[in-house]
């Protein structure tokens, strides 16, 4: 890798361009690769706007040479969409952080990555896309790695940003509490509401009982997580503002595939791998899969 690593992003959705702003902050601003053309990317957040300068292309045939760091933006469901993208941005000295939901980042990117390493990540801020295409960052972005070699190049290329970046040696249970957090946002999908909900009482029960489901799962996977993780999810949707929605529920609403799979049905999964009974997710898993991909 040279003195100045080249950087690529591709997704530049919610959390894409809040990576993005970052990097641009500091001097690093990454090779932005989307489906749709754009001339810049605005976020906006508490303290004021950072405007990305583009644009973002759309032609993976433009692309000359590998980068050294690709991070990947896009949702599970286009990852083979982003297959183009992928051959053309890494090779096998590319390292690509996985800014993706659930548990397995490695596997599902694997096989279009054309022999990169795989990072996952843990996304821990809240970002939403808004009708004039700009991006509202509600929180201090922050991510959890690995704590692995190849994690250097991302906290490198993040060092002096807005991004708090942390390592982790037992990375597999930070990424189990964060997929109890969006498997309990399937909730959201199929009330049609937002966080605010979570104050019901009897969606807050409902909530708690499924999340002592993924709880057992996840411990069955061996993640260290202990019981009060279901309380303390319940409660900070709870204390979160009764506007704050989820991809998944922005997913639905505008007809988009879903990513129940990686967010629910892996718990489904798990649970009759290991022999354990999970009724709560026999209920909302076909539900889910129904409202993504029909019919009807």
């Amino acid at each position: 890798m040279s003195d100045h690593p080249t950087i690529a992003l591709i997704g530049p959705g919610a959390i894409g361009t809040t990576i993005a702003a970052m990097l641009h902050e500091v001097g690093r601003t990454p090779l932005l690769c989307g489906r749709s053309a754009h001339p810049e990317l605005r976020l906006r957040h508490d303290a004021g706007e950072i405007v990305v300068p583009g644009p973002v292309l759309t032609d993976p045939t433009a692309i000359s040479r590998p980068c050294d760091l690709v991070f990947v933006a896009v949702k599970t469901t286009q990852n083979a969409d982003s297959a183009g993208w992928l051959n053309a941005l890494c090779d096998e000295n590319t390292v690509v952080c996985a800014l993706q939901n659930g548990i397995e980042q490695k596997s599902q990117l694997a096989p279009w990555v054309n022999g990169a390493t795989v990072l996952p990540s843990v996304v821990w801020f809240p970002a939403q896309r808004e009708p004039d295409a700009s991006v509202w960052l509600r929180a201090r972005p922050r991510l959890t790695l690995p704590d692995v070699p190849q994690a250097k190049r991302v906290t490198d290329a993040l060092s002096g940003s807005g991004c708090a970046v942390e390592l982790s040696a037992d990375f597999a249970s930070v990424a189990w509490r964060k997929l109890l957090q969006n498997a309990v946002a399937g909730l959201m999908v199929l009330a049609n509401r937002r966080a605010g909900m979570f104050s019901r009482e009897d969606i807050s029960e409902l909530a708690q009982a499924y999340l002592r489901e993924c709880l057992t799962i996840a411990r069955a996977e061996g993640a260290v997580l202990d019981d009060g993780v279901v309380l303390d999810i319940v409660e900070n949707l709870q204390r979160a503002p009764a506007d704050l929605g989820t991809s998944i529920l922005a997913d639905r609403q505008a007809n988009r595939p879903l990513e129940w799979d990686i967010r629910n049905g892996v718990i489904q999964r798990l649970g009759q791998a290991h022999g354990i009974p999970v009724p709560i997710s026999d209920v909302l898993v076909p539900l889910l899969a129904a409202g993504s991909e029909g019919p009807g």
